[in-house]
């Protein structure tokens, strides 16, 4: 059986035009100075010969006219709509998109960060996984627990927002979080919602705990919470949803 250089010079081109493959200039080159340089030259001087004659063939016109527009041995490049429609390249941009879109995602996400932006998104992972069995059933207005989490936990300033003040509950509880610390929590009536009041962080810059009252917005795996800060206390009102599903109740006492 014929080696595949002995295959490659067997078809070897007998001009030195550019665009040879890179395995064929080595065949030729092996041959041309190793022990089957004599045979080799041989070929070549026939092989040159013979289309010498068939070049000096004449060539009927209506044939000649068959081939007159054809490129028989195309060695024009790649075009780059070919390139691009290439499962492997189109595979590669899409992940490209993908990646570059959730690193878009996350910078705008973070660029509206406000000190607490962290626990608050913990503190919907936990709204997620939260049962209403879990809490202590307690029936009453959502503003009159403030007394309940001074007199019973001790907590200053856990206060409702005028806003959710009126919403009936269902319960709420205390309990520790390791990175959040101390978290009050209750569930309402109104649609599931859930309320968090949590201790404020400080500002990473001049460690001041600056307290806002316009509403700021975390979201995580489709839940969204606003939160608010007054007296180092931040509070957030959390449900299932979008931005536009918790405006409606940010915007009652305006009414």
């Amino acid at each position: 059986m014929a080696t595949k250089p002995d295959t490659l010079l067997a078809c070897a081109p007998i001009t030195e035009k550019p665009g040879i493959d890179r395995a064929m200039r080595v065949a030729i080159q092996r041959a041309r100075h190793g022990k089957k340089a004599p045979s080799f030259s041989q070929q070549q001087a026939f092989d040159a010969a013979v289309a010498k004659l068939v070049v000096a063939i004449p060539v009927d016109a209506q044939v000649a006219e068959w081939f007159a527009n054809e490129n028989l041995i195309p060695l024009a490049k790649p075009r780059w709509r070919k390139i691009l429609l290439n499962p492997a390249v189109i595979a590669v941009i899409v992940a490209v998109t993908v990646i570059g879109a959730v690193f878009a995602y996350r910078v705008h996400e973070h660029l509206k960060d406000f000190p607490g932006a962290d626990k608050a998104r913990r503190l919907l992972s936990v709204a997620a996984s939260s049962r209403s069995v879990i809490l202590d059933p307690l029936q009453t207005d959502a503003g009159t627990l403030t007394d309940l989490f001074f007199m019973k936990h001790r907590l200053e300033h856990y206060d409702v927002p005028p806003e959710f003040a009126d919403f009936r509950t269902l319960g709420t509880r205390v309990f520790e979080d390791e990175e959040v610390r101390r978290v009050a929590q209750i569930w309402l009536v109104e649609k599931r919602m859930q309320l968090f009041l949590f201790p404020a962080e400080q500002d990473p810059k001049d460690g001041s705990l600056k307290d806002f009252s316009d509403w700021r917005f975390v979201e995580l795996e489709g839940w969204t919470g606003a939160v608010q800060q007054r007296n180092g206390v931040c509070f957030m009102a959390v449900i299932r949803g979008r931005e536009k599903d918790l405006a409606p109740y940010l915007e009652k006492k305006k009414q």
